[in-house]
């Protein structure tokens, strides 16, 4: 396998879409909007954005052994992603995620997780298999947490970089700092930053604070992903901000997979973190004026130029 692919290891989903005027409250029930059904997933998410960015993908996921299963697969390999590390887990129904957005793109999602539940470190046994050699490695939150760290051990122990986007948010704890000390950057959004710091982040100012934090509890660098008003990084070095285009949000769903996956390709060309981190905004923006997750996902001529 090329050293040059952008290894993503993480979840795989059906995704169910429900759009309507607004997000209902507990026990309410909202009438009117349109349905569909899009491949998603925040691993097979950034795996797509990846491939459509102009970069070879390999994807480590976990799908079952049901019609959803067997149609994710098909659809990784007409995005021209490497699915040999894709795995069936006998007797599992394919992760799914039920995802309800308003007519400003705000959204709400559950999951029901069932093969990537299943997704143990003992899986990550293939990647010796078939002597995977990536310089990148991408990892998010939404298979089992000791596989997560198996992985990013994995990486380092083969001089990969790890970009882990810690969502869905960690529960009260957060992550642990032996985890952090192997992660070069994470791109936290202000609800997971707050999560991982134990404060709230809304503002920028309060971004920084956290990815201050985060870094000197070992993190590499941080990115704390604000939505419609950019973002903020922080590194040892000092920290710095960048802005997000001008767009009309139809659906935020997968915006930060996409920010995520556009990051690691920009690495991938040379780009120093804060460049990589205005083009993967761009291609956030993109995403976000389109109806679900992988469906949303651009490709490298569809993003704005500076």
């Amino acid at each position: 396998m090329p050293a040059e692919t952008i290894l993503v290891i993480g979840s795989a989903n059906v995704d169910m879409i429900v759009k309507s005027e607004s997000l209902p409250r507990p026990g309410e029930t909202v009438i009117g909007g349109t349905f569909a059904t899009v491949p998603g997933g925040k691993g097979a998410n950034q795996a797509v954005a990846v491939a459509r960015l102009g970069k070879r993908a390999t994807l480590l996921a976990c799908v079952g052994d049901d019609e959803f299963g067997n149609s994710l697969r098909a659809t990784y390999e007409r995005e021209g992603i490497d699915t040999r590390l894709v795995q069936t887990i006998a007797q599992t129904h394919t992760g799914v995620a039920f995802i309800l957005v308003d007519a400003c793109g705000e959204n709400m999602i559950s999951v029901a997780l069932g093969a990537n539940a299943k997704f143990t470190p003992d899986r990550l046994k293939a990647l010796e298999d078939l002597a995977v050699s990536p310089r990148w490695v991408l990892l998010q939150l939404e298979i089992p947490r000791p596989t997560v760290e198996a992985a990013v051990q994995w990486a380092k122990e083969r001089g990969a970089r790890v970009i882990l986007d810690p969502a869905p948010a960690p529960a009260a704890g957060g992550l642990p700092d032996s985890l952090l000390r192997l992660v070069d950057i994470m791109t936290p959004n202000g609800v997971e930053a707050g999560a991982l710091v134990g404060h709230e982040v809304t503002s920028a100012d309060q971004a920084v604070a956290a990815g201050r934090t985060l870094v000197e509890r070992g993190a590499g660098e941080v990115i704390v992903t604000l939505g419609e008003r950019g973002g903020v990084g922080v590194s040892p070095s000092g920290d710095w901000r960048y802005a997000a285009p001008k767009v009309q949000a139809v659906d935020s769903t997968a915006a930060g997979d996409c920010f995520a996956g556009a990051l690691a390709v920009a690495l991938s060309e040379g780009a120093s973190t804060r460049e990589a981190a205005d083009f993967a905004a761009r291609a956030a923006a993109v995403s976000v004026t389109r109806i679900g997750a992988q469906s949303s996902l651009p490709r490298r001529d569809e993003i704005p130029r500076q």
